[in-house]
């Protein structure tokens, strides 16, 4: 179903379900926003740990499934987990994703323990992507701790529609890659390159869209309801797509986990795709040397203090992992651009002429702190 179809359609049902069915119908996308903030003063953890917690969650994640539990040891000492039920075996058999976003999660306790005035002391436990026990955490008070913007956590936003085309600047280019230049991989859209990550990227979506092991996977990680996406706080929301107006409300009252496997549902993603890989400034690969554990985490982290420095330059990122979970493209990639390293992430970057607000949704830290 083409765009202008499924706006017809939609407007339809619309005048079909009358002013009284409409009123009582899921109206509006919910966001990050609309759900009281989680950092009241309950007995476990104490108020600023519950703190630095709820804002190491704020780490993106592969469908937002928020990939991680906290052991509680005691008081300012924690265990950072791999949470098996959180993971997408469709599109990340080998949990290569699942290190990566528990690597971003560590940057953000970094930072926003530092902010609280605490440092922080890290062990690497797991051996593997499958180890429970990933990272062992120690907080000690700082006599001066180095001071973060934590408003660069709460800001942060996946945005994926509305890129600009602009070049992106040089000076724009060597803040987010400042001191880690060997890590990151730039391909301007005026790179021949450039077109063919595009063609790679679109070719990739495809191949998962119609592969239903990984569609049935997203299916169960999307939330049309906003009632649905208030009771699980995790997933994609009509917000997180963007789907937003009468599309929207038309999604969220007449969509569920059988649409997603529609070919109409199917066909949408691809040609949205489409749309999105002609507009950016180019791709950013992040690459690292191995695939360890120890590795991955470390470039999670790394992907991670890129990405909280974007906005306050007006620029977008959006992961489009597709390329790499899709071993036959993923050849392709690595022989034609032959880097040498592993590429680790693949990120569509462009300006924005505005920056909207953060949207997607969190767990409360009571649902993944667990006391021992």
């Amino acid at each position: 179903m083409n765009r202008r179809r499924f706006l017809s359609v939609a407007g339809g049902v619309v005048l079909a379900a009358g002013g009284a069915g409409y009123l009582l119908s899921d109206r509006k996308n919910i966001v990050r926003a609309d759900i009281a903030s989680d950092l009241s003063d309950k007995p476990l953890p104490k108020p600023d740990e519950r703190e630095i917690l709820y804002f190491s969650s704020l780490a993106p994640s592969g469908h937002n499934t928020q990939p991680w539990w906290v052991k509680y040891i005691e008081p300012y000492h924690w265990v950072i987990c791999n949470d098996k039920t959180k993971w997408l075996p469709a599109v990340d058999p080998t949990q290569r994703e699942t290190i990566l976003s528990i690597g971003a999660f560590t940057q953000n306790l970094e930072y926003a323990a530092g902010n609280a005035g605490y440092n922080c002391q890290f062990r690497t436990l797991a051996q593997s992507n499958q180890d429970v026990e990933v990272v062992e955490v120690t907080l000690g008070k700082a006599g001066s701790a180095a001071a973060f913007d934590i408003n660069r956590i709460k800001n942060r936003r996946t945005v994926r529609s509305n890129y600009l085309s602009d070049t992106l600047k040089k000076e724009d280019a060597d803040h987010l890659m400042s001191a880690e230049q060997e890590f990151f991989y730039f391909i301007p859209n005026s790179a021949k390159e450039y077109a063919y990550l595009n063609e790679q990227t679109i070719e990739a979506n495809r191949i998962q869209a119609y592969r239903d092991a990984a569609q049935s996977e997203l299916a169960d990680w999307v939330r049309f309801s906003s009632k649905d996406a208030a009771a699980r706080r995790d997933g994609l929301t009509t917000a997180t797509m963007e789907i937003e107006g009468l599309p929207g409300w038309f999604v969220r009252n007449f969509y569920n986990k059988t649409s997603v496997m529609q070919n109409s549902f199917r066909d949408q993603t691809i040609d949205k795709v489409k749309t999105q890989v002609t507009q950016s400034a180019g791709w950013l690969l992040v690459t690292s040397p191995d695939n360890s554990t120890a590795t991955l985490l470390e470039t999670g982290r790394r992907m991670q203090r890129l990405f909280l420095k974007v906005r306050e330059k007006g620029i977008a990122v959006h992961p489009m992992t597709q390329a790499l979970e899709e071993p036959s493209i993923k050849d392709s990639v690595y022989q034609s651009l032959a880097l040498g390293d592993e590429i680790q992430f693949v990120l569509r970057l462009g300006y924005l002429k505005e920056y909207p607000a953060p949207v997607s949704l969190r767990r409360p830290v009571d649902r993944f702190v667990v006391s021992v």
